[in-house]
Formats: structure tokens, C-alpha cells, sequence
């Protein structure tokens, strides 16, 4: 059984797995993470008897933060690896449901995005692509899976302003099926999960697939967004944005991650920056 350093995985309950991300202090997506995540995948295809599987954080405060964009350049091929991940989950056999506590941000959010079902607490979680914010776009699909959720207009808001946004606009929009009271959360879902776990697996992965026919990215519209990373790190709006991530807690747990979105606006604008230089 391969170890998946970073992912707790309890089968106790017939058909269903719960499978817990514990990557302190913040998890932060890494590319390791995406290479377990793929081995994790491998095992779920690999069990006929598994039909639904629930993911959550072992951080309240922190669904899954970001992706280490630094590691990443290091392995420019783990995102790849990622949009291979994003198609077979959405494409399983198992139903896959996001229970939601905490900041879901970036790769996060791309990651609960490509889950079939997504349940999040009212008073405690958070949601957010702030790519644009620091020169880059989402390259992990957010860009193909809000459109179809969420719509066009809606979808440009969440991308353009690179905010955080709570639970219940999220809710509101279409971009999670519901929000609960996080003391009803857990009981929810789980409830969900026993009933789907109840039903025929080959009857769920038939309507799974119908259902696939509409709003599912393809391979070509993942990729497209994908191979625009890498070369936009080095536009000098993203290289000047960047710099300012140092030294202000990026990657740790500090205000500046517990407030990602608050704080893009005060990096200033690329171009008055320039200015300001210029004139110096």
C-alpha cells in the first residue's frame, strides 16, 4: 500500500472512504501533494467496492491554502500531473464530496471545484482564487470550472478581484451545493455518504457519467490555462508582485494567509510602480 505521507485515509465504513489532508502548518499544496494525490487515485480505480469518497482538512482554519508556486517551478511537471488528477477524479466511478472548513484558496478551490459535490461551513470557510492579484491567472482550472458553475459574469468577479470569499456567497453563486451550520456539517455529510455508499456503484458511476456530458472540462481547455503559468512568472508585473510576498508570512500560518485576499490590494499597481521608479 503506498504511503501517502500527507493524506490520512479511514476505509472503516463499507464503500466510502474519508480521506483527510494533514500538511502543516497551513497545507500548503505542494508537489508532492500532487504526486500522492495521483497514487491515491490509483487506489481508488483499483477498488471495485469503494462508491463515494469524502475529503476534508485536519485543519479547521485551512482547507487546502495554495499551491507553493516556488516548489512547483522546480517540477514544472506536476502540473501535468495535476490536470491528469482534475480529469480522473471528475471522471471515476467514485462520487467524490469537499467537506469545507477553513481558507480554500487557489489550488484548493480548483481542487474542490473538480469534486462532484461541495459542502462547506457557514461560519468558518473561505474561498478564493488570488492569482490575479500576483501577475498570474489560475492555471489549475478554475478558469473552466467557474464559468459552467457559476456563469460568465460571476465567474469574472471571483477571478478579476482575486478576493476571498465566504461561504454564503459562495452558496448563493453556485460555486459550493450548499453551506450548513458547522456544527451540522460533519452529520450532513456523513448521512450523504451512507445513502450514496446504500446505492448500486455501477447505477452511480452510470449517472455520474451521463451527468459528465454537461459543464466538464475537457483535457485540451485544462491544459490550455495550464502551459500559460510558467511563462507569465516571468511578465514583470507577476516578478513585481511576487517580491512582495517575501517577509510578510507567505507559506506559514500568519494574518497575511488567514487574509490573503485583504491584503493584494496593497501591493499597488504594477504600472504605478514603474511610474514611481521612472520618475526617481
Amino acid at each position: 500500500m503506498p504511503d501517502h505521507s500527507q493524506f490520512i485515509i479511514d476505509r472503516t465504513y463499507p464503500g466510502r472512504w474519508t480521506i483527510t489532508l494533514s500538511n502543516p502548518p497551513i497545507n500548503m499544496f505542494l508537489p508532492t501533494t500532487i504526486v500522492e494525490l495521483g497514487a491515491l487515485m490509483t487506489e481508488l480505480e483499483a477498488d471495485p467496492s469503494v462508491k463515494v469518497a469524502v475529503f476534508q482538512s485536519a485543519n479547521p482554519d485551512f482547507f487546502i491554502a495554495h499551491l507553493d508556486v516556488a516548489k512547483a517551478v522546480e517540477q514544472p511537471e506536476v502540473l501535468s500531473l495535476w490536470r491528469d488528477f482534475v480529469l480522473r477524479l471528475s471522471s471515476t466511478q467514485v462520487v467524490s464530496i469537499a467537506k469545507i472548513r477553513g481558507r480554500t484558496r487557489g489550488i484548493g478551490n480548483e481542487f474542490v471545484l473538480a469534486c462532484d459535490m461541495r459542502f462547506a461551513s457557514r461560519q468558518n470557510a473561505v474561498f478564493g482564487n488570488p492569482e490575479v492579484g500576483v501577475g498570474l491567472i489560475p492555471g489549475g482550472g478554475a478558469l473552466e470550472w467557474l464559468p459552467r458553475m457559476v456563469g460568465r459574469s460571476r465567474a469574472l468577479e471571483f477571478v478579476l478581484s482575486a478576493d476571498d470569499f465566504d461561504a454564503d456567497i459562495a452558496e448563493r453563486y453556485g460555486w459550493v451545493n450548499r453551506t450548513l451550520d458547522d456544527k451540522d456539517l460533519d452529520s450532513f455529510v456523513d448521512a450523504l455518504a451512507r445513502r450514496l455508499a446504500s446505492f448500486d456503484g455501477k447505477t452511480l458511476a452510470t449517472a455520474k457519467a451521463q451527468i459528465n456530458r454537461f459543464g466538464r472540462p475537457t483535457a485540451a481547455e485544462l491544459q490550455s490555462s495550464n502551459d500559460m503559468i510558467f511563462p507569465m512568472l516571468a511578465w514583470p508585473d507577476a516578478q513585481a508582485r511576487r517580491t512582495k510576498l517575501r517577509g510578510i508570512g507567505y507559506g506559514i500560518r500568519s494574518d497575511f494567509e488567514l487574509n490573503f485576499g485583504r491584503y493584494l490590494t496593497e501591493f499597488g499597481r504594477a504600472d504605478d510602480d514603474n511610474k514611481d521608479t521612472q520618475a526617481a
